[in-house]
């Protein structure tokens, strides 16, 4: 199979393209270390766990944001991509039945070839403090029911691998925009019975919970089904009734 790679020094970017023998449950990880260990040494990516659970290779592969490491080589061609008004499609190089493509996260900047800075997405991440907030200590467990435990685990599943904030068209266009997983994050403390503090309050703004335009790429290219949609909806909603409340 035929990849083509985005490239990129610090200074110049361009594509090369590897030819790497096909094996049976091939990841795209895995023909990116054969790349790397075979064919140019140079090729940089970001990688640690190999197994869905660290986020770090989140990468773009045929125009979609994806895990590299769980990414099989056979089936790329069988998901097409459904995000909607998302300009890495029409950016970069073209689609090509006879390649895979492999390029950065959109979004973030470049370091090198395939390894983009994550700082910008942390930063988002670190406006929701997320960490849990107690009035006091408690004297003993905190019971919940399955319901909680259940609607909880939708948004702790989040690996925070950018996917969602790479996929997601107001990212592109406002760099102030909290994003997907730092959102999706805020209202998982929220809903938590532990935590004391009202957390909604602290995206109540412009460039919060109000930029989401609803694409829901966000949802669709989650590894871990994460629904940043579904959240940020809740939240508008429950904002709003607070404010018709006070008036």
């Amino acid at each position: 199979m035929k990849f083509k790679i985005y490239r990129y020094d610090g200074e110049e970017e361009d594509y090369d393209t590897y030819e790497v023998p096909h094996e049976e449950g091939q990841t795209i990880l895995d023909a990116l270390f054969y790349v790397q260990e075979n064919l140019d040494d140079s090729l940089s990516f970001r990688y640690s766990c190999r197994g869905a659970v660290c986020g770090s290779c989140a990468m773009l592969i045929d125009k979609v944001p994806r895990l590299a490491c769980r990414t099989q080589v056979e089936k790329v061609k069988e998901q097409k991509s459904e995000l909607e008004h998302y300009k890495a499609l029409d950016q970069g190089e073209k689609l090509s039945e006879d390649q895979i493509l492999v390029e950065p996260l959109p979004h973030l900047e470049v370091e090198k070839d395939l390894i983009v800075d994550m700082e910008k997405f942390y930063e988002n991440y670190e406006k929701i403090e997320p960490y849990l907030k107690s009035e006091k200590e408690p004297e003993k467990e905190h019971r919940m029911d399955s319901e909680t435990v259940n609607e909880l685990e939708e948004y702790t599943n989040c690996i925070l691998c950018a996917a969602c904030f790479g996929s997601c068209p107001v990212n592109g266009e406002d760099e102030d925009y909290f994003g997907p997983a730092a959102l999706a994050k805020l209202y998982r403390f929220h809903i938590d019975p532990r935590d004391s503090e009202d957390r909604l309050e602290l995206a109540d703004e412009e460039n919060g919970w109000w930029a989401c335009d609803f694409y829901t790429n966000c949802k669709k290219v989650c590894p871990k089904d994460v629904p940043p949609n579904f959240s940020i909806g809740k939240a508008r909603q429950e904002l709003k009734e607070e404010k018709d409340d006070e008036d």
